[in-house]
């Protein structure tokens, strides 16, 4: 394995932050200097803020836990708990996969995934007994296990899962600005929801039989096996929806892309759970609605991934006129099989976490360049976008230094 290009040799002509910013594709002031500069993820205040969020997210989540577990009795609490661990960590290792081109922080994926498993189910469970008696009088449907399959659950559960897609999109504004950021975002919160949801069937499917039996296990099969990844997928949709405004356009249209993607998660939900109700062949019905469903889902997002690559190439590519990327680290950093190459050579030195580092600040400028182009919050996007361009020159410095052998102090 040869290393990639022109990074054989640290003196093969590469970028400088030094250059003449004359030559840049944005204008100057999009490169300041000095104490101006912010952290990646804003003020000490925002990151405070988001901690405190965060433990209070996690205390819901623990607390709706425990008051299932007083429901259900311990040892069908953990019985139950251990089954949906199973589909859970179906779920999350997916959405791990999908989210390797630009990692989300894994604070703002504990925030998700706490909202989902405590405050999301804890709200649609309040609000859903005060909502059912209204749709029961003002719907067509009489038996109330409809109701609530048909329309409570679609309805109560899609807004208390999509508040919490929209509660991160506001505090984590510039880690949020894609389709597959919001898939990756709004999977992990509905992810969260499953798992305390699965719970209380699994529990109750448990409970009438008084015993691990035939009920729990078809129970388990069908929600934790056949269909883990339904909740991700209803939510998903309204996430790639608003991570698509995210990154077209400012806070204004997010808010309406917002509203407007709850009503195909409400009616992907309603379509999914009438699919339970027929009284066919319950696998005649899998393999004709559900399955095929997923499948349309897969599709999209292996193509919202390619649509990914191509943007971080098109974006990157702007600043090779000014100097600060190469074209060859453009296919290094904007493909599968370059970021691949890359790591395998900076293994060779030991550099593959530096390396990992700097093709993650290069993907993450590349989609704050989009914002920038959009005319998304100009002023933070521009401040954003010369912080990134500074850290990818540090990495890059580090990678060549370590590389010879003459790593300097304060790089690491």
């Amino acid at each position: 394995m040869t290393e990639p290009g022109p990074w054989q040799d640290a003196a093969a002509g590469l970028p400088h932050p030094e250059h003449d910013r004359a030559q840049s594709p944005l204008p100057a002031r999009a490169y300041p200097r000095g104490p101006q500069l912010a952290g990646l993820d804003g003020g000490r205040g925002n990151r405070v803020l988001n901690l405190i969020l965060v433990g209070l997210l996690a205390l819901v989540a623990v607390g709706t836990l425990v008051y299932f577990a007083d429901s259900l009795g311990a040892n069908v609490f953990l019985i139950c708990g251990a089954l949906a661990l199973i589909p859970l960590g179906i779920c999350l290792f997916t959405l791990l996969w999908i989210d390797r081109w630009e990692p989300e922080p894994k604070s703002a994926l504990l925030f998700a995934f706490s909202w989902g498993a405590g405050m999301s189910v804890a709200a649609s469970l309040v609000v859903g007994q005060l909502v059912r008696p209204l749709l029961l009088a003002g719907s067509a449907l009489s038996n109330p296990e409809s109701v609530s399959a048909l329309l409570q659950a679609p309805l109560v559960e899609e807004i208390f899962k999509g508040l919490g897609v929209l509660l991160i999109f506001l505090l984590r504004r510039r880690t949020f600005d894609g389709p597959i950021n919001g898939v990756v975002y709004a999977g992990t919160v509905a992810a969260g929801f499953a798992f305390t949801e699965n719970i209380l069937y699994f529990g109750s499917a448990m409970t009438a039989q008084q015993d691990v039996g035939p009920g729990l296990i078809a129970t388990f099969v069908i929600r934790g096996l056949m269909s883990p990844f339904a909740h991700v997928m209803f939510t998903a949709t309204l996430g790639a929806i608003l991570g698509y405004a995210a990154r077209h356009g400012g806070t204004a249209l997010a808010l309406c892309a917002w509203t407007a993607g709850l009503i195909p998660a409400m009616l992907l939900h309603a379509l999914w759970n009438s699919s339970s109700m027929i009284s066919a062949n319950f696998l005649v019905v899998y393999g004709a609605l559900q399955l095929p469903i997923f499948i349309l889902y897969v599709l999209g997002v292996v193509l919202l991934r390619l649509s990914e690559a191509r943007l971080t190439r098109r974006r990157l590519s702007e600043y090779v006129p000014s100097g600060w990327f190469l074209p060859e680290e453009i296919t290094m950093i904007g493909t599968g099989a370059g970021r691949r190459r890359a790591a395998a050579w900076a293994r060779t030195f030991g550099a593959a976490r530096t390396m990992k580092r700097f093709i993650n600040l290069a993907t993450r400028l590349a989609f704050t360049r989009q914002r920038i182009l959009a005319g998304s919050r100009l002023s933070d996007s521009l401040q954003q976008e010369s912080v990134l361009l500074e850290r990818v020159t540090a990495a890059r410095e580090e990678l060549l230094s370590r590389q010879a052998g003459t790593a300097r102090p304060g790089h690491s």
